[in-house]
């Protein structure tokens, strides 16, 4: 087990996670119930943890499959959906979501914490397995650590590195400076055509 996951394992064993607020934040909503809010569809949750933001959706009509290598998260997030429909979790890395049997499309990809703790030798993996379950026009939203801030098992995310990486297969078309912790930003993009 990897530094980083064995941090993750410990954190929810402790129930140590202040990045696990049990709300939607209101970038989601924003999407979900805005005023150019998308039609539910699909949608995948990178680094899902407890599945707060997998269990929302499926509140508001859509289907989710929420993926993270924390186990104990994995099984929180299970025993929170015991009493909802169209939620599904996977436990594993979302570099490999294809030998998790993570097929699309989705029309949404949320990530809240999970790409700035994928390591930089497994970053354009991360991208090219958002990229093959996806289509034309899927949204994708991101919200990671900037270089302000360095944790434990986090790695700098600026938008030169996102549109870079996901110039190839992904439009990026705006980002929003997050207010807490410094640095942080959302990053919204669509699947090209």
């Amino acid at each position: 087990m990897a530094l980083v996951q064995r941090l993750y394992e410990r954190a929810y064993r402790r129930r140590k996670t202040p990045w696990d607020t049990g709300i939607p934040p209101p970038e989601l909503v924003e999407v979900v119930e805005g005023p150019n809010a998308l039609e539910p569809g699909r949608a995948l949750d990178l680094g899902c943890g407890t599945g707060t933001n997998v269990i929302y959706l499926v509140q508001h009509g859509w289907t989710a499959v929420g993926v993270d290598f924390a186990s104990h998260a994995i099984e929180s997030a299970r025993r929170k959906a015991d009493w909802v429909s169209g939620a599904t979790f996977v436990e594993g890395d979302v570099t490999r979501s294809s030998e998790l049997g993570v097929e699309g499309p989705f029309d949404l990809v949320l990530d809240i914490g999970c790409f700035h703790s994928v390591g930089p030798s497994r970053r354009d993996a991360y991208v090219r397995e958002a990229a093959r379950v996806t289509r034309p026009g899927s949204v994708m939203k991101i919200f990671a650590f900037g270089p302000r801030l360095k944790l434990p098992g986090t790695h700098r995310t600026r938008e030169p590195e996102i549109r870079r990486r996901f110039a190839g297969a992904f439009e990026l078309e705006r980002v929003q400076p997050g207010s807490h912790p410094p640095g942080a930003a959302w990053f919204s993009l669509r699947r090209r055509g």
